[in-house]
């Protein structure tokens, strides 16, 4: 942001740069080449990371018995492009499902990278007094398409390597992601570094700014409170799960490299919690249902995982009580993100409440759309939540306790404010 305040004006030409020329120097980097490398650097920093797993897999497996370390960078390929929604085919059977922890580790990546490539390009285009005077700027939309290509490069260039007739991925899909993560992450993450969304910001209203404040507090907190509830249903019944991987004859190298790969589907299990928990529940197969209201599932696959399910048949009855956390935790989400917008407006507490928590419902419901998809053959080619029925619970829910949110604390601020001018005038 400093960087695109004016900075003073040289007596003269002869004079040598100083500290102040060197830092402004930092800012004005090669803006197509900087954003380029840049996206490619995201782009591979999690590939590597995905072709170290699979080179360790294949080493642990069996010491290098089989195959080759080729083998292992190609299966590591083929997950770094299924994070990217790819899809494959696994003995002619086809896997889509997502692993949104990779995934997750995607987005981070082209977060942390983006901001990078914004603060390296902030001195590009026009000051902040002119992009305040309504001169058009094209810093931001410049870096970011060269961010997309470079990582595009990578994608390509991974995908020709990786696929073959075997396993057909899917390239479109993979293209789709990428552009996705770099005109969302990575197209906010350049705004930030380079300054020009706290000036933007300053032409956005208020209301508007505390709504989106609290779409990502309310879409934050139920994910961890979903995640909290998967994780003690799995210790409730975490003895199923340990047999499970006994039953499985894995040896330590295995095992190691098997959970590791199980961690990186939580973030899908914490969504089918949330799906869950907002009552439509979701399926493990097809014609199957888990939900507060009944449980019918059929035969299971031996994964870990799954030991968190409940029990088959009629629900227990306090399992109904559980949809109060939703919107429960809407509402506390709103009241703390309100604290940091205040207002003593009752229309303005409560629209900002409630469009934020609708906000977070929609992007709950996309969320549960790309968490599920086919994990086997037969049955188990259709799981997950059921995205519709869980976009319309949730924006409902969330609307509603984002709504009481809102206005609990808007009470609470005029509480407060009309105490304090008590005090002022005693």
């Amino acid at each position: 942001m400093t960087s695109l305040l004016p900075g003073p004006t040289p007596a003269s030409t002869a004079t040598r740069r100083g500290p102040a020329d060197r830092a402004d120097a930092r800012h004005r980097r090669p803006l197509v080449l900087v954003a380029t490398l840049g996206g490619a650097s995201a782009a591979v920093a999690t590939l590597l990371v995905c072709l170290a797993v699979g080179v360790v897999g294949w080493f642990l497996a069996d010491a290098g018995a089989h195959g080759t370390p080729r083998d292992g960078l190609r299966v590591g390929a083929l997950g770094w492009l299924l994070a990217h929604g790819s899809g494959l085919l696994v003995d002619g059977v086809a896997v889509s499902v997502v692993p949104l922890g990779l995934t997750s580790l995607a987005a981070w990546a082209v977060w942390r990278l983006g901001h990078r490539v914004g603060d390296s390009v902030s001195g590009h285009g026009p000051d902040a007094d002119r992009i305040a005077d309504g001169e058009r700027d094209w810093t931001v939309p410049s870096a970011t398409a060269a961010f997309a290509a470079g990582y595009l490069v990578v994608t390509f260039v991974t995908f020709h390597l990786a696929a073959t007739a075997e396993t057909a991925p899917s390239l479109p899909r993979v293209v789709g992601w990428s552009l996705l993560l770099c005109a969302t992450f990575g197209l906010v993450a350049i705004s930030v570094g380079s300054g020009r969304a706290a000036i933007w910001a300053a032409f956005v209203p208020a209301s508007v700014r505390a709504a989106a404040a609290a779409c990502l507090r309310v879409l934050g907190a139920y994910l961890v409170v979903s995640t909290v509830v998967f994780a003690i249903a799995l210790a409730v019944d975490f003895g199923t799960a340990v047999n499970v991987m006994s039953r499985l004859h894995l040896g330590a190298g295995d095992g190691t490299v098997y959970t590791a790969l199980t961690a990186t589907l939580v973030p899908n299990a914490a969504v089918f919690t949330g799906s869950y928990l907002l009552g439509p529940g979701f399926a493990v197969g097809v014609n199957t249902l888990v939900s507060p209201t009944g449980v019918a599932l059929g035969p299971l696959p031996m994964f870990p995982l799954l030991a968190a399910l409940p029990a088959n048949g009629p629900a227990p009855a306090w399992t109904a009580y559980l949809i109060v956390l939703p919107p429960l935790t809407a509402a506390v989400a709103v009241a703390r993100s309100q604290r940091r917008f205040p207002t003593l407006r009752w229309d303005h507490g409560a629209l900002r409440g409630c469009v934020g928590g609708a906000l977070a419902g929609l992007l709950l419901g996309l969320l549960a759309a790309a968490s599920g998809g086919a994990v086997g053959p037969g049955r188990m080619r259709e799981v997950g939540p059921f995205s519709f029925d869980v976009l319309v619970h949730a924006i409902t829910a969330f609307g509603l306790g984002g709504l009481a949110g809102g206005v609990l604390m808007t009470w609470w601020q005029r509480r407060a404010r009309h105490r304090a001018s008590l005090d002022s005038t005693a």
